[in-house]
C-alpha cells in the first residue's frame, strides 16, 4: 500500500504526526489501492484542526474551513485535509447544518457514506476499518455505514452515487441499501442538477452502463427522468425488435464504445418512441418521426440537467439522425457522399458508432436488415476521407471571396449559390474545381 501512495502525500502525512497529531489516507483513495487501482485524488484526515493544519505547511488554501477543509499544496498538486468531523442534521438534504470537530477517527468515518469508502490508512497503523469495507470489496457488494435510511436522508445524492458505484465496479447493492433508496427516492428532488448531472455522467461512462436499470427498479429515474420509464414500459411489437423501448437502450449503452457522447445519445436516441407509437391493422407497432421527437427529448433533458454546449449540440444532432440509413438507403457512394454532408463530418463518426450499437440491440431480422448498408458506410466513409471528397461549404474550390470577385454581391444569394455548388461536388466530386465551380456560377447565378 505505501508503495502506492504518492510522497507528497506520505509527507504530509508525516509533517502532520511529527506535530503530535493522527493523519491518514482517507475515503475512495484507500478503496482504489486495495483494489489495485491508482487513485486520481487523494484525501488526507487528520485530528489537527484546520487552522493548525495551516500553521503547519506553508502553502494553504482555505477550502471549506467552516467544514474543517485546508487544501495543501505540494510539488504543484493541491490535497485536501480534512480535520476529524461528526455531522450534524441535515434539514435540507444536502449539506449538514452544523460540524463539530472530534479527535476520534471512527466518529469521522461513520459519517461516510459506503463501507468501501470508510477506510483510512497510514503507515504507522495500516489499513484502519471499522465497517467492513475489505470484506464489502471481496463480496462486491455497495452497502452504507451503518443505517441507510440515516446515510440516504443525509445527502440524497448518495442514491446515486450507490448506483454509480455499483456500475464502476460491477457490484450488487446490499438489500437494506436498495430498500432505503427506494423509499427515500423522491428526496432527489432537493438535489441539484448539476450534481446529479456529475453522478449520471459517470454511471454512463462506466463499466456497466446497463446499470441504469436500477435507476428505474428503484423508483429513482421516476423523479429524475420519467421518459426512461415510458421507455421501459413501451413495448415494441415489430419484427426489428425483441424487447421494450428501455430494454433495447440498455443493450445500445453495452454495445456501444464508452464515449460521453456516444453513451448519453444512446441513451436518448429512442426517448420519443412512447410519445409517437401507433398500431396498424395487423398489430404491428410503428415509431414515424421517433428520431426528431428523440433529440427534442435529449435537448430538454441535457439542458435541465445543465450539460455544456457542445455536449447537447453534438448528442441532439446524432440522436436526430441516428435512423437516417435504415429503411431502403441505397447502398451507392453518391447517397452516402449525401447523407455524410447532410449529417456533417463532425457528427458522422460519432453516427455510425451508434449506428452499429444500435442494430447490434435489435432482433436477429432486424439486423440482418441493415448489416450491410452498416458494412458499406463504414467502408465507404474511409473512402471518402482517403480522397477528400468535398462535404461542407468550405471544400469547395471556390470561395465567398471569389464570388464577389466575379460580381456577386453578399447576401442570401451568395448562400444559395455556395449550397447549390456543394450539392453539385458531392454527387460529382470531379466537378471541384475553380474553373468548372466558376462556370456553373456563371451560367446559373451572372
Amino acid at each position: 500500500m505505501e508503495k502506492i501512495i504518492p510522497s507528497d502525500v506520505l509527507w504530509i502525512i508525516d509533517m502532520l504526526e511529527n506535530r503530535g497529531y493522527e493523519a491518514y489516507a482517507v475515503g475512495g483513495c484507500v478503496r482504489d489501492c486495495i483494489m489495485g487501482e491508482t487513485p486520481k485524488d487523494w484525501d488526507i484526515t487528520t485530528s489537527a484542526k484546520p487552522m493548525e493544519v495551516k500553521s503547519i505547511f506553508r502553502k494553504t488554501i482555505d477550502t471549506g474551513l467552516q467544514h474543517g477543509t485546508v487544501t495543501v499544496r505540494k510539488g504543484g498538486e493541491s490535497y485536501e485535509v480534512t480535520t476529524y468531523r461528526i455531522d450534524g442534521d441535515y434539514s435540507d438534504g444536502r449539506h449538514p447544518d452544523s460540524v463539530e470537530f472530534t479527535s476520534d477517527l471512527k466518529e469521522d468515518l461513520k459519517r461516510r457514506d459506503f463501507t468501501i469508502n470508510a477506510m483510512a490508512y497510514n503507515p504507522k497503523n495500516g489499513i484502519i476499518d471499522e465497517f467492513g469495507g475489505i470484506e464489502d470489496l471481496e463480496r462486491k457488494i455497495i452497502k452504507c455505514v451503518g443505517i441507510a435510511y440515516e446515510r440516504f436522508t443525509e445527502d440524497a445524492l448518495r442514491i446515486l452515487r450507490a448506483v454509480r458505484f455499483a456500475a464502476r465496479f460491477g457490484f450488487e447493492i446490499d438489500d437494506e441499501t436498495l430498500k432505503a433508496m427506494e423509499k427515500l427516492a423522491p428526496n432527489l428532488e432537493l438535489i441539484s442538477k448539476e450534481r446529479i448531472n456529475a453522478e449520471l455522467d459517470k454511471l454512463l461512462v462506466s463499466s456497466h452502463p446497463e446499470m441504469f436499470k436500477i435507476l428505474y427498479e428503484t423508483g429513482i429515474t421516476k423523479v429524475i427522468m420519467p421518459a426512461f420509464d415510458e421507455m421501459m414500459n413501451t413495448e415494441q411489437n415489430t419484427p426489428y425488435h425483441d424487447s421494450t423501448v428501455g430494454e433495447h437502450t440498455l443493450k445500445v449503452l453495452v454495445n456501444i464504445k464508452n464515449d460521453h457522447y456516444l453513451r448519453w445519445a444512446a441513451l436518448f436516441h429512442d426517448m420519443g418512441k412512447p410519445l409517437c407509437k401507433t398500431t396498424d391493422e395487423e398489430g404491428i407497432d410503428h415509431f414515424k418521426g421517433h428520431a426528431k421527437i428523440s433529440s427534442d427529448i435529449a435537448r430538454k433533458e441535457l439542458r435541465n440537467l445543465k450539460f455544456d454546449n457542445d455536449t447537447v449540440d453534438i448528442v441532439t444532432k446524432v440522436v436526430a439522425c441516428h435512423s437516417d440509413l435504415t429503411g431502403s438507403f441505397p447502398n451507392t457512394d453518391k447517397a452516402l457522399r449525401r447523407a455524410v454532408s447532410r449529417i456533417g463530418k463532425k457528427y458522422f463518426p460519432y453516427f455510425l458508432e451508434l449506428f452499429e450499437a444500435d442494430l447490434n440491440g435489435k432482433s436477429e431480422y432486424g439486423k440482418a436488415r441493415s448489416i450491410d448498408t452498416l458494412n458499406f458506410a463504414k467502408e465507404g466513409y474511409k473512402r471518402i476521407l482517403e480522397r477528400e471528397d468535398a462535404l461542407e461549404i468550405k471544400d469547395l474550390k471556390i470561395t465567398g471571396n471569389d464570388l464577389i470577385k466575379l460580381g456577386m454581391k453578399p447576401g442570401v444569394q451568395m448562400g444559395e449559390c455556395l449550397k447549390h455548388l456543394l450539392e453539385v461536388v458531392v454527387d460529382e466530386p470531379e466537378l471541384n474545381s475553380y474553373e468548372q465551380l466558376e462556370t456553373i456560377v456563371k451560367e446559373k447565378y451572372l
